[in-house]
């Protein structure tokens, strides 16, 4: 019995690698799912990767649909119930960040993109937030997510793959408790649903006042730095470039 439990453990551990794991949010295939030690967790409105080394999603992915736009709301902070203690940061954790670091509660799907769907709400969950300088969550990063929204029509979509990276060590929330790494950089891919797409990639220390098209990168450039799989079918389109205003 355990000689054939462990060959079927083997077989469905070498079908997540070996195959293309869609969704809405992810229709070319999702990034690396097998992540050591990750959860990944199904929203309705998008996926994410949740390490629980570092605290903080990996990645995240999401579809930016009109039909989700509405008016602003509030940011009532929660933590995700499908994590546990163990695996991820609470509020109280992020207390006195934002004089000390000057770090935002930034989020990684937009709460803007979804604010006309009935699960909003769940964009507030703390696994979507990582603390993102002042600077970037409110210049560049915050510029190019409004570009996104402003390049979608009706039956017109875009998909986003957003993730942090640990490329130098950064000053840790001075107040938590738990064990953590806060992201040095962040990428984003935005791409349509035959994989077309563009990316980007920008540190904490990245201006205010700088424009996002002066942070592309090639797909293939930030495949070399993402150190997990992406999905295959992405490819450099100048078309999407153009859409998003540069």
């Amino acid at each position: 019995m355990k000689v054939c439990m462990a060959a079927m453990l083997l077989f469905v551990s070498g079908v997540l690698n070996a195959s293309e794991f869609r969704t809405p949010n992810c229709p070319i295939g999702c990034p690396s799912l097998d992540i050591d030690g990750n959860v990944v967790i199904f929203e309705r409105l998008y996926a994410l990767s949740q390490n629980k080394k570092t605290q903080f999603a990996d990645w995240v992915a999401y579809e930016v649909d009109i039909l989700n736009f509405g008016t602003s709301t509030n940011r009532t902070w929660k933590n995700n119930p499908l994590l546990d203690d163990t695996e991820r940061l609470e509020k109280g954790d992020y207390s006195g960040a934002s004089s000390k670091l000057e770090v935002d509660r930034g989020h990684q799907a937009p709460l803007a993109s979804f604010v006309g769907n009935r699960y909003w709400p769940t964009l507030n969950y703390l696994s979507n937030i990582t603390p993102q300088s002042t600077d970037l969550n409110q210049g560049a990063w915050k510029h190019l997510e409004e570009a996104v929204r402003d390049a979608v029509g009706f039956r017109d979509n875009l998909y986003v793959i957003t993730g942090t990276l640990y490329r130098n060590e950064m000053d840790v929330l001075p107040k938590a408790d738990e064990n953590h790494s806060i992201p040095s950089d962040y990428y984003k891919i935005i791409y349509d649903e035959n994989g077309h797409s563009v990316a980007f990639l920008m540190n904490q220390h990245t201006d205010r006042d700088t424009n996002y098209c002066s942070t592309k990168k090639t797909v293939s450039e930030l495949r070399a730095i993402v150190p997990y799989s992406l999905p295959r079918a992405l490819a450099d389109s100048n078309e999407i470039l153009k859409r998003l205003g540069c």
